[in-house]
């Protein structure tokens, strides 16, 4: 009975402390864009529409054991469907969303057909070839991309009824779509699809013995990872207010994939720190070395994977049990000691009496005896 009361008063704590965390995250979050300056809102809104990029990634490279080297080109396609739909048709803003994300999705699902095949280093150079290929054919749709100009489309503005200003407008919208995004992601992997993604990550053999189709759920895997940088994407449409095929080069792809890694794969946590990463690190970078910022940010991911070789996530998650264990270490070796009490000297055994020593109260002796 006693093991069943302290296994519910840990549980009951450890609900407690993740629902005064989750709280206290809502209050920072909530009070950010009231707090800085413009364009540390612009830059905070930057990461959290990356978080969306890179949950999508998350989904298909952390639990589902593929590699994708050409993610920012699923991304370009959400804003460009965003763009133009903003400028040629001129559709409110939130119109251009589910459009990004079917889009998208139907676009992930043609792409993961041909993948099926490809595992490995192949996958990673067709994928990367796709990154390639799609900023010099933007650049030749001219009456439709604007060319090398790119489109310029209206940002988002806040209603009067808000009374906010337009960055902190952006910065609640945005929060909206990121916190819907990552709830998908958390839904999506605790669902049956979810888990047919992590059989098949650890052992292809063992989940198609089990029943998983694995033609099937790679080929979702790519589609629900197009989706989310789908919508990331169109998202980066109406923070930017421009795009061009300039701004989607293969470096994007490469920059996702390593704030991936460098945040965490397979948690759910990992996407915002490597959002976070990929946003702050290249500006610290450029800060240090105006001459050579790649080879800055190179060696601050090297130095980073040195550090934390799980990723961020993982560092924290180290950092959290350690101080747990030595917690609990402590309390345990508090709980043994007495308030105010000193630990007594054991006793001493008596002497033992020598052989020819008399029993008190014995009687004399004699000389016969």
């Amino acid at each position: 009975m006693s093991t069943i009361t302290a296994t519910l008063d840990t549980d009951r704590a450890r609900r407690l402390r993740l629902a005064l965390t989750a709280l206290l995250a809502a209050v920072v979050t909530v009070g950010a864009p009231f707090y800085f300056a413009p364009f540390q809102v612009f830059q905070l809104t930057m990461v959290l529409l990356y978080a969306v990029a890179l949950a999508g990634l998350n989904l298909l490279v952390g639990f589902g054991g593929q590699i994708s080297l050409g993610h920012g080109a699923f991304f370009a396609a959400g804003a460009y469907t965003a763009a133009v739909m903003l400028d040629r048709y001129d559709t409110g803003h939130l119109a251009t969303l589910p459009v990004a994300a079917v889009g998208c999705f139907l676009l992930g699902l043609g792409f993961g057909v041909p993948a099926l095949r490809l595992r490995g280093l192949y996958l990673a150079l067709v994928t990367l070839s796709f990154a390639v290929f799609l900023p010099p054919l933007l650049k030749r749709l001219e009456p439709v991309t604007g060319g090398s100009m790119g489109l310029t489309v209206d940002k988002l503005q806040p209603p009067a009824w808000s009374g906010l200003a337009e960055d902190q407008w952006t910065y609640f919208v945005v929060l909206a779509v990121t916190a819907v995004a990552l709830l998908l992601a958390r839904n999506l992997l605790r669902s049956r699809v979810g888990r047919a993604l992590l059989a098949v990550r650890d052992n292809e053999s063992a989940a198609e013995v089990m029943g998983v189709r694995l033609s099937l759920h790679k080929t979702l895997a790519f589609a629900w990872s197009a989706l989310f940088a789908g919508v990331s994407g169109c998202v980066y449409t109406w923070v930017i207010g421009f795009v061009s095929p300039d701004s989607f080069s293969f470096v994007l792809s490469i920059t996702l994939l390593a704030g991936l890694v460098v945040g965490g794969l397979a948690s759910l946590y990992g996407p915002l720190l490597g959002a976070a990463f990929v946003m702050y690190v290249p500006s610290v970078a450029q800060d240090i070395s105006e001459a050579a910022p790649g080879v800055v940010f190179g060696l601050l991911i090297i130095a980073v994977m040195f550090v934390a070789p799980t990723g961020l996530a993982g560092l924290a998650g180290r950092v959290r049990g350690a101080a747990v264990s030595r917690l609990t270490r402590t309390t345990s070796a508090a709980g043994d000691r007495t308030p105010g009490s000193e630990p007594s000297a054991p006793p001493t055994p008596a002497d033992p009496a020598p052989v020819d020593a008399e029993p008190v109260g014995a009687p004399p002796r004699t000389e016969k005896e």
